[in-house]
């Protein structure tokens, strides 16, 4: 057994993150919503030891795999995540330490993962680089922002790259990389009716898609300190 995957703890939880048809980079439409001065909310993760498992599929224009794999999540600032090809294969792993991905081993696992920002946000942490402008607006109970050098307009006429937020309440629910105008790639977690979280990650103009589906949860004591280090 890995160190500190431990054996599941309290009810399912299903994180999917599924696979849509992607093509070209589409325009970002005009930021919707009532003005707001509202300050974002602050996203956290625990400091309790956690354990995800999960199975995983990926998919790109020139290849495809899937298998299993467990990330180990501990606030303010820590996660790692394993994964397995299918058939008993290797796999590979990547550390996150706040700012600093690093992805040792197999080529895979740097293809297909997410860039820092939408791979915190695919945990429920907001991570974006600072930004010079942030124009904020309210949709229902939908809080949408957008930053970054925005010049007195939002991302849909913005030069250059920005970063749109969207929190239902206080949980994040989706963030997308904005170029000139064009959504690049996107992260979106959205609850089930019946409880799940829903998640999804695709890069638009890269044909990439990756899919998550995790199946339990579990608390550990602690985690060694090794497994933030590169093997």
């Amino acid at each position: 057994m890995t160190p500190g995957v431990g054996r599941r703890w309290g009810g399912p939880l299903a994180l999917v993150l599924a696979i849509t048809g992607v093509g070209c980079a589409p325009a970002a439409r005009p930021l919707v919503g009532a003005p707001t001065r509202a300050v974002l909310p602050p996203t956290v993760i625990s400091t309790v030891p956690t354990v995800l498992r999960f199975t995983w599929q990926y998919k790109d224009e020139t290849f495809e795999a899937n298998g299993d794999g467990a990330v180990r999540r501990q606030g303010p600032d820590r996660a790692r995540l394993d994964f397995f090809l299918s058939n008993g294969m290797a796999g590979g792993y990547a550390i996150l330490v706040g700012d600093t991905l690093t992805v040792p081993g197999i080529d895979l696992v740097k293809r297909m993962l997410p860039p820092v920002p939408l791979l915190w946000a695919s945990l429920g942490r907001l991570a974006v680089p600072p930004a010079r402008d942030t124009v904020a607006r309210m949709d229902g109970d939908t809080l949408r922002a957008d930053l970054g050098q925005l010049r007195g307009r939002d991302a849909s006429g913005a030069d250059g790259r920005a970063w749109r937020l969207a929190f239902t309440g206080t949980a994040l629910t989706r963030v997308e990389r904005i170029e000139d105008g064009k959504v690049i790639e996107w992260m979106s977690r959205v609850p089930g009716a019946d409880g799940t979280l829903r998640l999804q990650y695709v890069h638009e103009r890269g044909k990439r898609r990756l899919a998550i589906a995790v199946s339990d949860t579990t608390i550990v004591e602690a985690f060694d300190d090794a497994i933030w280090r590169r093997r």
